[in-house]
């Protein structure tokens, strides 16, 4: 490696040093505010509401463990504080990347991160409140009457993370075959002979990651077919040609930057 590339190499580690801690900081700070206002035990409270409403009157969640109390309040504020700086950490994230990133890949990556984004939060906004009321009253409707349900904290953290996770990254269906089909890896033709491959699928990872009753099931397998649908119409607009005009600028724009990166 000449001297040259070593230099560059060593400035990169430390713009991704930078630009790692100035996220790690935008998460401690909204972390702080969140622990001062309104507070760990009011965000977990609000988490918890959808699974408390569905108890018995006069019951509450229980915490076995001796720090338990302290330390899932503390996480739940942590993931808020994460969610609220998101668009912060994907901009420093973008502004590493984005110098490396030819003109036409520049165009498509902004859209990308701010739908794929809005659509993980939707994910998440769907879970809680819809997905989690239906499913709990449906659970709470088979507790037999002879015990008295008495969930544990740390447990429903556990349960909201992977729910939470399981909608976040299946409302990101769209923004996977918009990449699919850009890459030329698929065509949106090959999307609708798969059609009903992913329907099967949907219900079947739908089955997996949800509790065992119909209604979560369904809430998770329903919109993951239509959010394809969605992707396939996404699809038909990136895959749509351009202009000759707008081509040759495209092929010229990049000529010109992989010119640039060969002098430097």
């Amino acid at each position: 490696m000449s001297d040259a590339q070593e230099e560059s190499f060593i400035s990169h580690l430390v713009e991704l040093r930078d630009r790692l801690l100035r996220s790690l900081i935008a998460i401690a700070v909204v972390l702080g505010v969140l622990c001062i206002y309104p507070g760990p035990g009011e965000i977990y409270d609000i988490l918890a509401a959808p699974l408390t409403k569905a108890l018995p009157e006069g019951t509450k969640m229980v915490a076995i463990g001796v720090i338990t109390p302290f330390m899932v309040p503390l996480k739940v504020t942590a993931m808020v504080a994460f969610v609220l700086a998101l668009p912060y950490i994907l901009y420093q994230a973008w502004a590493f990347i984005a110098p490396g990133l030819y003109a036409h890949e520049k165009r498509l990556g902004i859209p990308l991160i701010i739908s794929s984004t809005l659509l993980f939060i939707a994910g998440m906004s769907f879970c809680y409140f819809f997905v989690f009321g239906q499913v709990f009253s449906f659970i709470a409707s088979f507790a037999p009457k002879s015990i008295t349900p008495a969930p544990d904290i740390e447990a429903y953290l556990s349960f909201v993370m992977t729910m939470f996770l399981a909608f976040g990254i299946t409302f990101e269906v769209p923004v996977a075959l918009v990449v699919l089909v850009k890459l030329g890896l698929v065509t949106v033709e090959k999307l609708k002979e798969w059609r009903s491959y992913f329907i099967v699928g949907a219900f079947v990872v739908a089955a997996v990651v949800t509790p065992p009753d119909v209604v979560s099931q369904l809430a998770l397998a329903i919109p993951m077919c239509l959010l394809y649908e969605l992707g396939i119409l996404a699809s038909r607009l990136v895959s749509a040609p351009k202009p000759a005009a707008a081509v040759a600028t495209d092929a010229e724009m990049d000529k010109a930057e992989e010119e640039f990166r060969k002098l430097s």
